[in-house]
């Protein structure tokens, strides 16, 4: 098992094993184990949640730290973690209503222990301009995650254009690289469009600190990089966000329904090798865990029930998004080109840019221009025996396969009763793979034939 302890009170000292990590929470100092900000703290600034929002902001930065310091190929079968994190709050006694091990073990395909000790002193004591009691983050109406990809655009413009009143506070996480580029380039495209009135935006960079001489105890330097508990990270700060306007303040997840239900597209990656960010039984429970530790924000997913093509059909602003899509990055590995010495963003080849070129073929807009490979070619990708093919190889198989309904079932439950409509998702999402996979060339084209 991995043990790790958050610290907000540095001064108290350490007074538990040598073998707990510390992720020690002091934003813009040195001592922190726990980065906030490359150059200080100013995502804090000017705003306050209540405690109990902002103790669940720090459950999500203990849990995004431990995921990704805690290496995956080091337990029996490479993949499964036992994590332990102690946890400062206001009130333990109340945290003490709420599972969290169960949250964090399915998103995360761990085995989690979380527990709460109370802890009074104020986490953002030491942080500067941050107001000493509770402070909205702005004059908005919501909150929405905004990740600089393609669903996360769609979202905003179609919320913005659906409520011409609506004013939005955008969250976005990043540590550098192509994702932070693709926001920054999107933001200031969306407020130049919509206006600084309606839109706040506010960029979290947050990661386990690199080791230096000032920390009572670093962080082992190498990092996992299946960060499964990112999500948690990204909705928990979400809701600290929505809790400092009001209780009633929603937080928008927008993704389309087909990657949320993620049903695997073989048996090899069934279980936690799907990601499970947005699916239905995943915010379900995250819900639940937060009301009963006094969080009552509701987490909405616009497009829970539609696929991603038919998300860019019926979008409310087809012009706008046409023109800023290409900005978007909905990529897993965004930094994959710069190895082979090409351009860096959309990879072309992992599951999510394959979803992505399927819903804008849907629409009349794919190209394989601003993707680093072509996977509808594939010549590129299945002429050598690399990784790089793995996802492309999964989709075929799944997608002309003969799926069974129960499939649907195979990445978690489905609460509420709504099998049948997340079936449909499924099934619509499917369909537009395959209907972009019917203009296949080259060596792509050659894998689908032997299928069939």
């Amino acid at each position: 098992m991995s043990s790790y302890r958050m610290r907000i009170a540095l001064e108290q000292g350490d007074t538990g094993s040598q073998e707990v990590q510390l992720l020690d929470w002091r934003p813009g100092s040195s001592v922190s184990t726990v980065q906030v900000g490359k150059a200080g703290a100013r995502f804090f600034e000017g705003w306050r949640p209540p405690r109990e929002a902002l103790d669940l902001a720090l459950l999500g930065a203990a849990g995004y730290c431990a995921d990704k310091v805690s290496l995956r190929r080091l337990t029996a079968d490479r993949w499964t973690r036992e994590l332990d994190i102690d946890l400062p709050v206001q009130d333990a006694d109340q945290w003490a209503k709420a599972d969290w091990s169960p949250v964090l073990s399915f998103l995360t395909g761990d085995r989690w222990r979380v527990t709460a000790r109370t802890d009074e002193h104020d986490p953002l004591a030491m942080v500067p301009k941050v107001p000493a009691t509770v402070t909205a983050v702005g004059e908005v109406d919501a909150v929405c995650l905004f990740s600089g990809g393609l669903d996360s655009l769609c979202g905003v413009v179609d919320l913005l254009e659906g409520n011409p009143a609506m004013r939005l506070c955008l969250l976005s996480h990043h540590e550098g690289g192509q994702a932070s580029t693709a926001q920054e380039a999107l933001l200031a495209e969306l407020f130049e469009h919509y206006g600084h009135d309606r839109l706040v935006s506010r960029r979290l960079f947050l990661r386990p600190a690199p080791p230096n001489t000032a920390q009572a105890r670093s962080l082992p330097s190498r990092r996992e990089n299946t960060t499964r508990a990112r999500s948690l990270l990204f909705l928990t700060t979400a809701l600290a966000l929505a809790a400092s306007v009001g209780p009633d303040t929603p937080v928008f997840i927008p993704e389309n329904g087909f990657i949320g239900i993620n049903v695997p597209l073989t048996r090899a990656r069934s279980g936690s090798y799907s990601t499970r960010t947005t699916h239905p039984h995943f915010i379900k429970i995250l819900t639940e865990a937060a009301a009963h530790c006094g969080v009552n924000n509701p987490v909405l997913n616009p497009y829970r029930l539609t696929p991603k093509g038919q998300m860019l059909a019926e979008t409310l602003n087809p012009d706008l998004l046409r023109r800023l899509a290409p900005l978007s990055v909905s990529c897993s590995h965004p930094e994959a080109a710069r190895y082979v010495q090409r351009e860096q963003g959309n990879c072309g080849y992992c599951f999510p840019c394959l979803i992505r070129r399927a819903s804008m073929a849907h629409v009349g807009w794919d190209s394989a221009d601003g993707y680093a490979w072509d996977a509808l070619d594939g010549s590129d990708l299945l002429s050598r025996p690399t990784r790089r093919a793995s996802d492309l190889r999964a989709v075929v198989n799944g997608v002309f396969a003969d799926r069974p309904d129960r499939d649907v079932l195979r990445n978690g439950p489905i609460p509420d009763g709504e099998q049948r409509a997340f079936l449909r998702v499924w099934r619509a999402g499917l369909e537009e793979l395959r209907s972009w996979l019917q203009g296949a060339t080259g060596a792509t084209a050659e894998l689908i034939q032997g299928l069939q």
